[in-house]
């Protein structure tokens, strides 16, 4: 079963996914980050418009698009994606979107980051739900 960390109350995701990735690639972790397109195209953006000390490599799969050579896979630590994709093998996931995708299967460890907003609340209630209904473990860090 995989952890899940709720972290909820994050004003800005953009900013925190931000230097969330940068703490997980200078860890070395393999990440993936589900989203909906116009949030990973902005971040995608962030990372590399990021100062030149704190570059942050990683790839952005769109929808439909081929899966990349064996060896970018290999050598790329931080994917921006829509849905779970296996091949990439990434420890980690982090869902920036509002809906339910079945991270608990794909990672060992999972970020669910929520909003303040009421839309975002509720549908991290119900992902919660999902999680536990499926026996991961969960914990709930606020950021506020």
């Amino acid at each position: 079963m995989a952890e899940v960390v709720f972290l909820t109350g994050v004003s800005d995701v953009l900013d925190f996914a931000g230097r969330l990735l940068r703490k997980k690639y200078r860890e070395g972790a393999r990440v993936a980050v589900y989203g909906p397109p116009p949030l990973l195209q902005r971040l995608d953006q962030a990372l590399w418009v990021a100062d030149q000390l704190d570059f942050t490599p990683h790839v952005m799969l769109r929808a439909g698009a081929a899966l990349p050579s064996a060896s970018m896979v290999e050598r790329t630590p931080l994917w921006l994606l829509a849905r779970p994709e296996p091949v990439l093998r990434c420890d980690s996931g982090i869902n920036l979107g509002l809906d339910a995708l079945d991270l608990g299967s794909a990672h060992e460890r999972v970020a669910e980051v929520v909003s303040p907003d009421p839309e975002a609340v509720a549908a991290g209630r119900a992902r919660w739900k999902h999680y536990e209904s499926q026996g991961h473990q969960l914990l709930h860090r606020p950021q506020r």
